[in-house]
């Protein structure tokens, strides 16, 4: 969870430094964490390595795994639950929505399986995450 804080501090020179704030979920520690600059970014508040590496990323490149599903033909089982294998850029998820609208599964496939691989150049695979036997 992420939002802005209000108030703005004032940097080197009079520059606004603008502060964020953020929920850490890498742990059960769940540390508010405050981040603030834009080159040289500074967390504080984070109780381990881990939680500053993740504000970080918030900030920069926030990336999210995917879970929904998608159409198939069979009678008994007509959406196939699926997910990302990994991570993809939170920017990216409406457009492999979109992608993953448009697909019906029309073969057998098992837990696991890839039904899509590299899912808009973000080197990471749509999988199956239930087997269905058509």
């Amino acid at each position: 969870m992420k939002k802005s804080i209000h108030a703005v501090k004032k940097g080197i020179h009079d520059m606004e430094v603008k502060m964020e704030e953020i929920i850490c979920i890498v742990c059960p520690n769940g540390c508010h964490m405050q981040i603030e600059g834009k080159e040289q970014i500074k967390v504080i508040g984070n109780l381990c390595k881990r939680g500053e590496e993740f504000a970080i990323q918030e900030l920069t490149n926030p990336m999210r795994s995917l879970t929904t599903t998608v159409r198939t033909t069979s009678k008994d089982m007509p959406m196939l639950p699926v997910r990302t294998k990994g991570e993809i850029p939170k920017s990216k998820i409406e457009e492999a929505m979109m992608i993953l609208n448009k697909i019906e599964i029309s073969n057998s496939v098992t837990c696991g399986e890839v039904i899509l691989k590299n899912i808009l150049g973000c080197d990471c695979d749509i999988i199956a995450t239930c087997s269905l036997i058509i």
